[in-house]
């Protein structure tokens, strides 16, 4: 069967799709012997012999879908060059090469998702899909009406208006407000950017939900497989 290297590559569990782009991009996949570096390169599974960094790619593993209650302090990458705990540090007895599905930052805690399921990656972090990701946000003060209304609408970080946005007052108090915030775009730290262009920043920040995934009671630092349910949520995205 005829499939994409990129697909390929993540079916693998190499890297998500966007990633195994890069790679093919940076010239560090060969098929057949041959370094590749089109995109749109397709390739025979049951024929073609595929090599990243000298390793050959094989798409005989288990999938795997894993919920992580991600806590500060650890950077959401498989590696990390300047020796920071990583989220899979969090994680053991899993033999896949896993990766996070999108990002959190550093400093922000809540549901992250691990597979290695090119598919499902691609369909969770391309903007395209419009999924939205859930935020339980500490703020500095409480937002006025018209702050409400700006974020809403949408406002401008980086040079480029974000799309529109939910937020919710959930609890007020003299020097900091509780708030929900609900948006459908992955910009670098646009949660925190976003918070920042009413004039309330982030004090804390936790995503409590990805679509209809719910982090609910699991306790930070903790991890838990996908239901065969939200398996079948994720694969009819």
């Amino acid at each position: 069967m005829e499939i994409r290297l990129q697909k390929y590559l993540a079916d693998a569990g190499i890297a998500s799709r966007r990633k195994a782009e890069e790679l093919i991009l940076a010239g560090k996949v060969t098929v057949n012997g041959k370094v590749v570096t089109e995109l749109g390169t397709k390739i025979d599974d049951k024929k073609d012999t595929v090599f990243f960094q000298g390793k050959k790619v094989e798409c005989k593993q288990e999938l795997v879908y894993i919920m992580l209650h991600k806590p500060e302090g650890y950077v959401t990458t498989v590696k990390d060059q300047f020796h920071r705990p990583t989220v899979l540090d969090l994680i053991s007895g899993i033999n896949e090469r896993i990766f996070p599905v999108g990002r959190l930052d550093y400093d922000t805690s809540g549901l992250l998702l691990l597979t290695n399921d090119g598919d499902v990656t691609y369909r969770l972090t391309h903007p395209k899909h419009h999924i939205e990701k859930v935020y339980e946000a500490k703020l500095f003060g409480t937002p006025d009406p018209t702050d409400l209304a700006k974020f809403r609408r949408g406002v401008i970080i980086d040079g480029i208006r974000t799309q529109p946005a939910k937020i919710e007052i959930l609890e007020k108090g003299e020097k900091y407000s509780m708030v929900r915030i609900a948006i459908v775009e992955g910009r670098n730290r646009q949660v925190r950017k976003m918070c920042e262009a009413i004039r309330h920043p982030v004090a804390q920040l936790k995503r409590v939900a990805t679509g209809k995934l719910e982090l609910g009671d699991l306790p930070k630092g903790k991890y838990r497989h996908l239901t065969k349910s939200e398996i079948n949520y994720l694969k009819k995205l």
